[in-house]
């Protein structure tokens, strides 16, 4: 939490100022710039790697760029969920629900080689593992999606634990503890075992114990302890993705991260509506409109080109957010 606050304070010691990840971005900077001399060059090297920083601070550096480049660090992992948050949160005010398939479209919108496994990972959160091409709302998509996203080394780890306590074997395999409180923790019995299969849950108690010592070794991002054993301690049997549906929704892990607000505001964003009203009014008084209806129309079948995604690399960044609501609709039809 520190490090993330602090993240762009020049009175940090250096070694943490490195660890933040800025040889990271100061390395993509000059790829870019030498990939596409002819084009920034014209504007002065010194503008544009002021533009380049200055987009990472603003969290508007991972539109349209690779996979491998917005899952590199936690700070880029962070602005994608907010970028998918407001280009299409028009989505959740008009409440539809959308299909998996129609989740992982408008994320490669804005993403092109963003993988469908992330997608169907988050599904299985909200519908419990259970028919992930149901439909799913908006907010409930979303906070899944940044638990997912955010923390997927650590969920992978967890989910090795849990289905080797719920098979009954050790979760020794999986974790290198660096104390002896593993080899402390009782075995799981054969009636236990039994039992654990037949309902696909374990002890809640016994899995905090495995993922404490898993966060004193995990190397990536981790949700904080606290927070891990408050939902454990919650019931006496859990499940996998019951336990990664309640973090989602756990209001001091999403403002650990954070890229989104509260469930409560999550819809409002008075400076993108201010943007959206600003670019309904101009089609509404350009020439052949017959009126503001027509112009929302219009609006509205910008997505029916033959390619979306050329149509968003060319406007302005703030004005995503009607391709998002549009995707919206042409969803729902389908």
């Amino acid at each position: 939490m520190t490090a993330k606050i602090n993240r762009f304070n020049l009175t940090l010691p250096v070694d943490e100022y490195l660890e933040t990840g800025v040889l990271f971005y100061l390395n993509d900077a000059v790829t870019q710039l030498l990939e596409h001399k002819e084009e920034y060059t014209q504007f002065g090297v010194v503008r544009y790697f002021a533009e380049y920083f200055s987009s990472v601070k603003n969290s508007n550096h991972v539109l349209f760029r690779e996979y491998n480049y917005i899952k590199a660090t936690p700070h880029n992992r962070a602005s994608f969920i907010r970028v998918f948050w407001r280009c299409y949160r028009q989505i959740g005010k008009s409440g539809d629900l959308l299909s998996m398939l129609e989740y992982t479209s408008l994320l490669q919108l804005l993403c092109p080689d963003f993988p469908v496994d992330l997608v169907q990972n988050t599904a299985r959160i909200i519908l419990m593992d259970d028919a992930i091409d149901c439909l799913m709302s908006f907010s409930d998509f979303v906070y899944a999606f940044q638990l997912q996203f955010y923390y997927q080394e650590f969920l992978v780890s967890v989910q090795a634990i849990y289905q080797d306590l719920l098979s009954g074997k050790s979760p020794n395999t999986v974790i290198v503890p660096t104390s002896t409180s593993i080899e402390q923790l009782p075995p799981v019995t054969t009636e236990e075992n039994e039992s654990q299969e037949q309902e696909g849950r374990v002890d809640p108690s016994t899995l905090a114990e495995y993922i404490d010592c898993l966060c004193d070794r995990f190397k990536y991002s981790h949700p904080p302890r606290s927070c891990l054993r408050e939902v454990l301690e919650q019931s006496d049997k859990v499940s996998y993705y019951s336990f990664l549906m309640s973090l989602a929704k756990h209001d001091t892990i999403n403002s650990g991260i954070g890229a989104l607000p509260n469930k409560s505001e999550l819809l409002v964003d008075p400076e993108m509506d201010q943007e959206l009203d600003k670019l309904i009014s101009q089609i509404s008084v350009s020439p052949g409109s017959n009126s503001s209806g027509s112009a929302v129309g219009a609006l509205k079948e910008v997505p029916r080109k033959a390619s979306p995604r050329r149509n968003i690399h060319h406007r302005r960044k703030m004005e995503v957010e009607s391709d998002g609501s549009t995707e919206e609709t042409d969803s729902s039809e389908n």
